[in-house]
C-alpha cells in the first residue's frame, strides 16, 4: 500500500471518529463509538495499526507518527464525551459542580421604623395628605418664633434643646416643616411632615434623645375641630383597627389653640395610651407665615412614629430600634 493512500485513510478515520464522539448524546452511544474506533479486537484504530505491515519499510516511520496522532485525538475525544455526559453543567459553564455549594446570601430589609413611616404616609395619602420634608438643622425662627414660642418660654431652654455653635439647633419638632410649607404655599394646605427630631431626654424604655414624628396640617376656609377629630379617628381605625377608640383631653401648646392630647384605646386594653398632641392652628402662627386668620383656619397634630410602631407590634423598649440586634430586626 502506498503511503499517500494510507495517510488519507487515517485522516478519514480521524474525522469520522471525532464526529461520532462529538455527536454522542447518551452514554451508550459513546460506548458504541469507543468499540467501533478504539476497540482492541475489531476497532478501526486496531485495523489501521495492522496496515503498518503493508507500508513500504522506508515509509513506516512517517505512517506510524501520523497513526499515533490520530489515536491520541480519538482517545481524547472519547474522554471528553464521557465527561460531558457525566457532568453536563461543568461542560457548559466551566464550573466544578463537585465543589461544596455556597449558602444563599442573607438579604436585608427595611427597618421597622421605615416600614411604619411608609405605612403612615400611605394611609394619610389615602386621606388626601401630601408629604413634606425639611432640614434637621433649623434656625430659631422656624423652630420657635414662627410657632408662637416666645423667648421666655421654657421650651427654648438650652437644657431642652441641642443648640449648635452658630446659633442654629437640631429641630425639636417636625412642626418646623409646616412653617416652611405655609411660607411658600397659599391655602389650601393638606400635608403630613415626617422625620427625626432631637431632644436631650434621658434614655429609658420610653424616651430617647432622637426619635421620629409625623405631623399633619390642614389649612383652608372653614376648618374646625370636627375635621381634626374625624381625621384622627379615620387614621386610628386604618392603622390600629376598627375597634380602636380615640379621645381628646384639653391641653396647651403654644402653636395651637385650643389644644388637646390625643389618647387611644385598643380592643382588650385596660388603659388609654397618649399618642400625641393636636389642636387648631393658633392665629399667631397663621400670621407669621402671611395667612389671614380671619379668612382661613386649620388644624395640626403630631404623633410619635416609635410609639405607634411599639403599640402596633407589642414592643416595650424604644432602645430596641437602635441596638441593631438582628434577632429583633429580622422579625419585621
Amino acid at each position: 500500500m502506498d503511503l499517500s493512500t494510507a495517510i488519507h485513510e487515517l485522516e478519514s478515520l480521524e474525522a469520522s471518529g471525532l464526529e461520532s464522539f462529538r455527536t454522542s448524546s447518551r452514554p451508550e452511544e459513546v460506548e458504541a463509538a469507543r468499540i467501533e474506533y478504539l476497540g482492541l479486537k475489531q476497532g478501526k484504530i486496531k485495523a489501521a495499526q495492522e496496515r503498518l505491515k503493508l507500508i513500504e519499510p522506508s515509509a513506516r516511520k512517517q505512517y506510524g507518527q501520523r497513526f499515533n496522532t490520530v489515536k491520541k485525538a480519538l482517545e481524547a475525544a472519547w474522554e471528553s464525551a464521557k465527561a460531558r455526559l457525566e457532568r453536563p453543567e461543568a461542560a457548559i459553564s466551566g464550573l466544578d459542580v463537585t465543589r461544596p455549594g455556597t449558602p444563599r446570601p442573607r438579604l436585608g430589609h427595611r427597618h421597622p421604623l421605615t416600614q411604619t413611616a411608609d405605612e403612615l404616609i400611605d394611609l394619610f395619602g389615602r386621606l388626601g395628605f401630601g408629604v413634606a420634608r425639611g432640614p434637621e438643622v433649623e434656625d430659631v425662627f422656624h423652630n420657635f418664633e414662627a410657632l408662637n414660642i416666645p423667648l421666655s418660654h421654657p421650651a427654648r431652654d438650652p437644657a431642652d434643646n441641642f443648640y449648635l455653635s452658630d446659633g442654629a439647633l437640631l429641630r425639636s419638632q417636625t412642626s418646623t416643616i409646616q412653617i416652611r410649607v405655609m411660607e411658600r404655599q397659599a391655602p389650601p394646605v393638606r400635608i403630613v411632615a415626617i422625620g427625626r427630631v432631637y431632644r436631650p431626654d434621658e434614655v429609658d424604655p420610653t424616651h430617647s434623645f432622637m426619635f421620629h414624628q409625623i405631623e399633619g396640617l390642614m389649612v383652608d376656609r372653614g376648618i374646625t375641630m370636627a375635621h381634626l377629630k374625624s381625621t384622627l379617628r379615620l387614621f386610628a381605625q386604618g392603622y390600629l383597627g376598627e375597634d380602636v377608640q380615640i379621645r381628646f383631653r384639653p391641653s396647651f401648646f403654644p402653636f395651637t389653640e385650643p389644644s388637646v392630647e390625643v389618647d387611644m384605646l385598643w380592643h382588650g386594653g385596660d388603659r388609654w395610651v397618649e399618642m400625641g398632641g393636636a389642636g387648631m392652628v393658633d392665629p399667631n402662627v397663621l400670621r407669621a407665615v402671611g395667612y389671614d386668620p380671619d379668612e382661613v383656619t386649620g388644624f395640626a397634630f403630631g404623633l410619635g412614629v416609635e410609639r405607634l410602631c411599639m403599640r402596633r407590634h407589642g414592643i416595650d423598649d424604644i432602645r430596641q430600634f437602635t441596638l441593631n440586634d438582628v434577632r429583633f430586626l429580622s422579625q419585621f
